[in-house]
């Protein structure tokens, strides 16, 4: 069975999420932890999240992400902006452990002008503190599309992260297909040598999640805007691939396309029915 979902609101509560994944034919979904474009989380109502998770179990989804908010920039120049940044994971790392066993994905920052590696450096050493050996959520780095100073523009970056994070078994990645194609990846005309690529310098035993969007800009374009389904410069018939290909199949898709929950609908009854696996 193809494992997707698209982004959904949190701010009717956790069953609601749920509610509206099944509504719409999705088997997991992703969903923002707080404001995502501010800090501000709505106490957690521990009733509300055991009804999702009855939800979930019912209906055997596949893991289900929440993710951390945009303006988080862990590896900003400005001290007291890393140690926001810090304070909101980590707060949202314990708000997921209410949902056990799940994901957490997070875009690494931009180094604003320091250079890569430093900020590379900031982002291990925020990792290594908030981390812990107790925790069942996976924290997944995202692959970006390289505009401006983002951190996380290629393979290596995001290896270069994983390997200097103590806790190894706690990270993976989520990649975003609009982003990796943006970043000079090129999914569309050459899959394989992608995944081989992925596979010789990360390893796709930590691929977890695929944000699965259309792109609105040409390939190696460094933007980052997603697009529907199939209206983009990557395609439909490079998203099938995608969905279709036997080192990808089995992990949950995410969409993240600029759509409502109907057209988000529309989309997953598309894919569904060109799911061959």
């Amino acid at each position: 069975m193809l494992n997707i979902g698209c982004h959904l609101s949190i701010s009717k509560g956790y069953e609601s999420m749920g509610k509206d994944a099944i509504k719409i034919g999705a088997n997991t979904f992703q969903f923002f932890t707080r404001n995502p474009r501010g800090s501000k989380a709505k106490a957690i109502d521990v009733d509300d999240v055991e009804k999702l998770k009855i939800i979930l179990k019912e209906n055997k989804f596949a893991p289900v992400i929440g993710h951390a908010p945009y303006t988080l920039n862990i590896c900003s120049a400005d001290e007291r902006t890393r140690e926001f940044a810090l304070e909101v994971m980590e707060d949202d790392l314990k708000r997921m452990e209410y949902l056990p066993n799940n994901l957490y994905n997070f875009h690494p920052g931009s180094h604003v002008k320091q250079g890569v590696d430093i900020g590379i450096q900031y982002i291990i050493e925020a990792l290594n503190k908030i981390l812990k050996p107790e925790q069942t959520t996976l924290v997944l780095l995202e692959t970006m599309s390289g505009k401006g100073t983002e951190v996380g523009r290629t393979f290596e970056e995001l290896k270069q992260i994983l390997d200097g994070v103590t806790l190894s078994d706690k990270m993976g990645v989520c990649l975003d297909t609009c982003h990796v194609y943006d970043a000079g990846y090129d999914i569309v005309n050459d899959l394989d040598g992608v995944l081989n690529e992925f596979d010789k310098i990360i390893g796709l035993n930590k691929l977890y999640a695929i944000h699965l969007n259309d792109s609105k800009n040409p390939f190696n374009s460094h933007k980052d805007r997603h697009e529907n389904i199939g209206k983009g410069y990557i395609g439909n018939e490079a998203i099938f691939k995608i969905i279709n290909h036997p080192l990808l199949y089995k992990l949950p898709f995410f969409l993240e396309t600029p759509n409502d929950l109907s057209g988000h609908e529309e989309e997953i009854k598309l894919l569904r029915e060109s799911y061959q696996n």
